[in-house]
């Protein structure tokens, strides 16, 4: 049964507080420090289907919102700001769960920005990344430009894509992937889009894509510790 969420507060900078959620089940071996999209924030049923169902694989998450969503804006924050934040929940998440080993990742847009701030320089104590549906590109517009700053990542990272997502162009993905190399894992599932949705037609159910998706995180969360 997934763990109860306790709230959590960020103290982000002097002016800049928001809020946070840990959901942490028995005896978790590893903690994710989980970044919500661009759109929606923490409380969103896709980031709570996420820290629900790695509870119940035995992992916990610590998932909290960017001061734009706290605020209930829609524009994301500048870069820096972001990645300040994704420091802070960082910082916390070890605080709160110090046997555990420490990832970091996030849905679209806050994998990205977890990305970034492990570039420019990395988070303390985290092993790895994990982004379900990194976005690569705006839709409609390949190109792997946004993906740059990976090179300079120097712990594993786990890419879980929808062989639909427009967001990530799988021409791209793939080769990108292949350069990084061992730091690399690339889980694909097919008829997936960017939200991890399937078409009727595809004869799978979102509930087997999540399920899949889950099996997938849990299992490289448990091997990278």
């Amino acid at each position: 049964m997934a763990a109860t969420a306790i709230p959590v507060q960020l103290q982000v900078d002097d002016t800049r507080r928001v809020s946070a959620l840990l959901d942490r089940p028995d005896e978790a071996k590893a903690c994710l420090v989980l970044a919500h999209g661009a759109g929606a924030g923490m409380r969103h049923p896709s980031m709570t289907s996420l820290a629900e169902g790695l509870a119940e694989r035995g992992i916990a998450t610590l998932r909290y919102q960017f001061p734009y969503m706290e605020q209930g804006g829609r524009r994301p924050d500048p870069p820096p700001l972001c990645h300040a934040t994704v420091r802070t929940a960082v910082a916390e998440a070890r605080r709160l769960m110090p046997g555990a080993a420490l990832f970091a990742g996030g849905r679209s847009f806050g994998g990205r920005m977890t990305s970034q701030a492990q570039a420019i320089e990395a988070l303390a104590d985290v092993k790895g990344l994990v982004f379900f549906a990194f976005p690569l590109h705006p839709a409609g517009k390949p190109d792997a430009a946004r993906a740059a700053h990976l090179g300079k990542v120097r712990i594993p990272m786990l890419f879980l894509q929808g062989t639909r997502d427009a967001l990530a162009d799988l021409t791209l993905l793939e080769p990108l992937a292949a350069e990084l190399g061992a730091r690399a894992a690339l889980k694909t599932l097919e008829g997936a889009d960017h939200s991890f949705h399937v078409l009727a037609r595809s004869g799978r159910e979102d509930e087997e894509v999540r399920r899949e998706m889950l099996d997938a995180a849990a299992g490289w969360l448990t091997a990278a510790r």
